[in-house]
């Protein structure tokens, strides 16, 4: 479905804030290869690496602001001659949000809210942004439906869940086109897993290269819809161009709408890198920590045409065939 909005890619700027990070490196990626008349990036490199975009610094249809979404001017700036705004820049981790909640709030609030006024001001087309499973919170509703949300756990599901109320509110009264995507525990090459809060996927590859035993927390058994980064890009391309009117001021679930525990997830990476004789080390359950998680993604193959191309096992053996190294030959 994504291939019908090629000639609009080529013919679109686009703007990805955060665009040096994890998902929105991926995202610049697909869009400089199939085209895109301009793709601006805007990232203070606080979290994303330079080196992501490092191949496309020579590109005529590609510009990198250094600036930081706690500057208007900078967002304002950044939104200039830009047509669709993928808005991926944000301090993510639970954990780092219970040790610096002003931080994470701040960024992801303050943020947020810079970028949407910026947006507005410069008469953007669409508003797209990552939005996150974490905003389910306490609910123990499975599997996870848009409009049934509990409350939250944590700091970082506060701020989550503040900016979709923001996306409604701009959408609602400014006529501003929003759409926020839920991501639920996204994964793939160049995730980091270096740092006090990297997450659990590229944390298990690199114990189980160093040949160390993984740490997990809890009993292992808390399950998790893992979602491989390249079906994270189809969202965003499909949400900023989607002609559906419906899509509009609307929140997606994006995941791949099946449940992983964190034990069977340990065994197929050990497989995957003939380790199976490792096994995790248990410690205790960290607060803020969603039990199960397991997204209901009809809503998004309905309205936005969301089909998960990838599954977890595809996207870790791809992991798998290019941990450590950096790599932008894969395109779906």
């Amino acid at each position: 479905m994504i291939n019908n909005y090629l000639e609009k890619i080529r013919e679109s700027s686009f703007l990805i804030t955060g665009g040096a990070g994890f998902i929105g490196s991926h995202i610049v990626d697909y869009l400089i290869k199939i085209g895109a008349k301009r793709v601006r990036v805007l990232d203070n490199l606080s979290t994303g690496l330079e080196k992501n975009l490092k191949d496309y610094f020579q590109f005529s249809n590609f510009e990198f602001i250094n600036g930081d979404i706690l500057n208007i001017d900078a967002c304002t700036e950044a939104c200039k001659g830009i047509d669709y705004v993928s808005h991926q820049a944000a301090l993510g981790s639970v954990p780092r949000s219970i040790n610096d909640p002003i931080t994470t709030n701040n960024v992801n609030i303050g943020g947020f809210l810079n970028m949407i006024v910026a947006a507005r001001d410069s008469n953007i087309k669409r508003f797209v942004y990552a939005a996150s499973s974490s905003t389910y919170g306490d609910s123990l509703v499975l599997p996870k439906i848009e409009d049934r949300i509990g409350k939250p756990l944590s700091p970082y599901a506060v701020t989550k869940y503040v900016n979709e109320l923001y996306a409604d509110v701009f959408s609602k009264i400014y006529g501003l086109e929003t759409i926020g995507l839920r991501y639920f525990n996204v994964f793939g090459p160049r995730q980091r897993s270096d740092g006090p809060y990297a997450a659990v996927i590229p944390l298990f590859f690199e114990s189980f290269y160093k040949k160390t035993p993984p740490i997990i927390y809890g009993d292992g058994e808390q399950t998790r819809d893992f979602t491989f980064v390249f079906n994270v890009v189809e969202a965003n391309i499909l949400a900023m161009l989607n002609s559906n009117s419906l899509v509009i001021n609307q929140i997606f679930n994006i995941a791949a709408g099946e449940r992983t525990s964190l034990n069977s997830l340990a065994t197929q990476i050990s497989r995957l890198t003939n380790n199976e004789n490792i096994l995790p080390i248990y410690k205790n359950s960290r607060v803020g920590d969603v039990r199960d998680s397991l997204a209901d993604i009809s809503k998004a193959k309905n309205i936005l045409e969301y089909i998960p191309k990838f599954t977890l096992r595809e996207g870790l053996e791809i992991m798998n065939n290019s941990f450590g190294i950096d790599n932008k030959e894969f395109i779906f």
